[in-house]
């Protein structure tokens, strides 16, 4: 384990560089105008600017932080639901490890921070930064192991039910035939759901009921009933 600071950047479509880098604390700097104000200051507009844009008003975001902080684990999650431009940003400000703010200057990170990138190809990354990248694929889990998180995250399922849910998973993944195959999320939302209809079995019935939990694509969902109806016949 790593003994420093994991910083997250959760991307999402329509995501800025100021949510990313920085922005400034607008209504301390309207507090701190106002007692100028208050106190009559003779101070001319140039230097009221200057005590405006200063780090003492300056709201770091998570990269800006990353790049501040000395050694840090900086985190951006599900870059692929950027955009196109933020991405070339993203590019541009990692391969440099500083930022320029106009009113402040250079920012460069004494220590650079280990950067990770978490994307489910949501869309496919640009070539140039999949090329700066050491690239690690994180398969849907074992059998055994997807049962450990189920009983781990939802210990008050039935151990047969929770088996139930993975064996049912399993297969599904296994037939290749989905636009979108369940993971662990869908999983543990359906092994959830079976709970709260009761009993210790899945049947025809309540996998019907629940299958809005499992499946997250309509294209998908004939399919998944189908086989189903085929393990759990009425």
């Amino acid at each position: 384990m790593l003994a420093i600071p994991l910083i997250r950047l959760q991307c999402y479509e329509g995501i800025e560089s100021t949510q990313a880098l920085y922005d400034w604390d607008f209504s301390r700097q309207i507090l701190h105008l106002r007692s100028l104000e208050a106190a009559n200051s003779t101070t001319n507009a140039e230097q009221l600017e200057q005590s405006l844009y200063t780090e003492r008003f300056l709201l770091p975001r998570p990269i800006l932080r990353a790049l501040q902080g000395g050694p840090a684990v900086l985190l951006i999650d599900e870059v692929d639901r950027a955009d196109d431009e933020f991405e070339a940003f993203l590019l541009e400000v990692l391969a440099s490890n500083q930022i320029s703010i106009p009113e402040l200057g250079t920012i460069t990170a004494s220590v650079p921070p280990i950067v990770i990138l978490t994307s489910n190809r949501t869309r496919e990354l640009h070539e140039a930064l999949k090329r700066r990248c050491y690239f690690h694929w994180i398969d849907h889990p074992e059998p055994a192991r997807e049962l450990e998180i189920i009983k781990t995250r939802l210990p008050g399922v039935d151990e047969k039910l929770a088996q139930q849910v993975v064996d049912v998973v399993q297969s599904l993944r296994n037939e290749g035939r989905l636009r979108r195959s369940p993971g662990v999320a869908e999983a543990l939302d359906w092994a959830q759901a079976l709970d709260r209809l009761g009993g210790s079995d899945i049947n025809s019935d309540s996998a019907g009921l629940t299958i809005g939990a499992l499946c997250k694509d309509q294209d998908d969902r004939e399919l998944i009933l189908s086989t189903l109806r085929t393990i759990f016949p009425t």
